[in-house]
């Protein structure tokens, strides 16, 4: 089957699981509930032990955006939940009407379309390891789906991080949530030019050159890019007192309306609901303390064809390209230095709300505390 083709029937699979569900439950808490339910139901008890873990486990926060093999390098062990290839077509159809209940229909094809760039990176790379496979994506959950009590759901795998937390009915984290692409805009046949992350890319490189000089200044802050994104894996983000770049109230209307609408970009890949607490977030935050900051390269650079049968890891470029965005509440963070500039790396990240934390502790505290 085709790229496309691929595609269709996926997003149609999703479509028609939101319809069987619409009838039943809230959204998207109460579909997130049922849909978890029911995957969990249909796993096998082998399955469910390597997929199914309680709420307090130190699973829910053991996470990277690597492939399998720098996954095991970095934890010492192999990822948890299962993966696509150890569903069967039932098991399948329920796993992406699970990641449908989550994100947009944007990001549902921003996912899907990343998960298939797999099998590009496959074959530029010739890789016969099974380090590439568009089917290592890794479902897990965590505690008993309800409307009722907390529990929460993730989808892992190279390039694709997607983390839920549920507490009586109500989302209370959709962070990390991080996407990546390798490569970055597709230089080959038949996919010439295809971008899971364009606008993420474009949005913001229009922002930094509508910059006049003093603007500029406070924005570029380093010639050079940074390797990777700063917070990289890290359970916190641990980047809130150190903000740089410059800020909104230093920005022209019609610039902070190119930087709301960079910030929408990635709060739009979750569902309607919680994109729009995203929003909210952005809305509320003071002119003074929303920054946007860049280092690296300001011009678009230019795709180099690949060497088939050679590595698209690593061979960073120190110009690159890398921004964020910082508020009080969230950060947003955009990396592309490896591949000579064509391997993007993105997140969004809450300081008191990745993978619920805060709200777990809180959940958990002694009455009175």
């Amino acid at each position: 089957m085709g790229f496309t083709a691929r595609i269709r029937l996926i997003c149609s699979v999703a479509f028609a699981g939101g319809i069987a569900l619409s009838n039943r439950g809230s959204m998207p808490e109460g579909l997130m509930a049922i849909t978890a339910s029911r995957f969990a139901e249909s796993l096998t008890p082998a399955q469910r032990a390597n997929t199914v873990f309680a709420m307090d486990s130190p699973e829910r926060v053991r996470w990277h955006y690597f492939p399998e093999r720098g996954f095991a390098q970095e934890h010492g062990g192999d990822r948890r939940g299962i993966m696509f290839k150890e569903m069967d077509p039932k098991q399948r159809h329920l796993a992406y009407a699970l990641l449908s209940t989550g994100l947009s229909h944007v990001g549902f094809v921003k996912a899907t379309t990343i998960m298939s760039i797999e099998e590009v990176v496959k074959v530029i790379e010739a890789d016969t390891t099974g380090n590439r496979d568009a089917e290592r994506f890794h479902f897990t959950i965590f505690g008993k789906p309800a409307d009722t009590g907390v529990w929460g759901w993730r989808v892992e795998g190279h390039h694709v991080a997607l983390n839920f937390v549920i507490r009586e009915g109500k989302t209370v984290s959709s962070s990390p949530l991080f996407f990546g692409s390798n490569p970055h805009e597709v230089a080959v046949e038949p996919h010439k030019g295809m971008r899971a992350l364009g606008p993420e890319e474009d949005l913001a490189r229009s922002l930094v050159q509508s910059l006049n000089s003093g603007q500029r200044k406070r924005a570029v802050y380093d010639e050079f890019a940074p390797f990777d994104i700063m917070t990289m894996a890290m359970v916190r983000a641990r980047l809130e007192k150190n903000p740089v770049g410059v800020p909104a109230s230093q920005l022209t209307k019609a610039q902070r309306e190119q930087l709301m609408a960079l910030i929408a970009e990635y709060a739009n890949n979750v569902t309607g609901p919680l994109a729009e607490r995203r929003m909210e977030q952005a809305r509320k935050a003071p002119l003074d303390q929303l920054y946007f900051a860049w280092a690296g390269e300001t011009e678009r650079i230019q795709v180099r064809q690949p060497e088939i049968g050679k590595p698209t890891t690593g061979n960073r470029s120190r110009q690159g390209i890398y921004y964020r965005v910082q508020s009080p509440s969230f950060l947003i963070e955009y990396n592309n230095t490896q591949n000579y500039s064509n391997h993007s790396h993105s997140v969004w990240r809450d300081w008191d709300g990745d993978f619920g934390l805060d709200v777990m502790a809180v959940h958990q505290a002694p009455s009175g505390q």
